[in-house]
């Protein structure tokens, strides 16, 4: 059935609701897990939404958001190993959370994406946009989203 399941993680609760899943579903059909946590860049500009800092200052806020990313895949990676699932924590930067997914599941070969909706309606959907949304109308592959 499924190979290589990516489950994408913002470490939310929500999140960890469709890690719980992509982790179950792993261990059934017998594929390896994929943990990815898209990690934002600052922004480098006034126009970015950010107060100007010096270069060591945003090397210090991305070296820590980072560190972070890496820790919310690698308490995934404890998880799966925990049930027997085999699985590859990883993190990617970038500001495009939804095309940053599309490019890891292209880049690790999997045949299935999984992620969480955060469920938002109504003006909320409009202004903060929808990365799962993204993902579902540019993905190649399946995606299972979950509420």
């Amino acid at each position: 059935m499924y190979q290589r399941i990516l489950v994408a993680t913002d470490g939310s609760t929500l999140s960890k609701k469709a890690v719980s899943s992509a982790i179950e579903l792993a261990g059934l059909v017998g594929a390896e897990l994929v943990a990815l946590k898209v990690v934002p860049r600052y922004p480098h500009s006034y126009f970015d939404g950010s107060v100007p800092l010096s270069p060591q200052e945003m090397a210090r806020v991305e070296k820590q958001w980072s560190e972070h990313g890496q820790a919310v895949v690698d308490a995934v990676k404890t998880t799966a190993l925990a049930k027997g699932v085999a699985v590859r924590a990883v993190t990617s930067k970038s500001d495009l959370v939804a095309e940053a997914v599309i490019a890891a599941a292209k880049k690790y070969k999997c045949d299935l994406i999984v992620m969480a909706s955060h469920g938002r309606r109504g003006i909320k959907r409009l202004l903060l946009g929808s990365e799962t949304q993204h993902v579902l109308t540019h993905s190649h592959i399946p995606v299972l989203v979950l509420r």
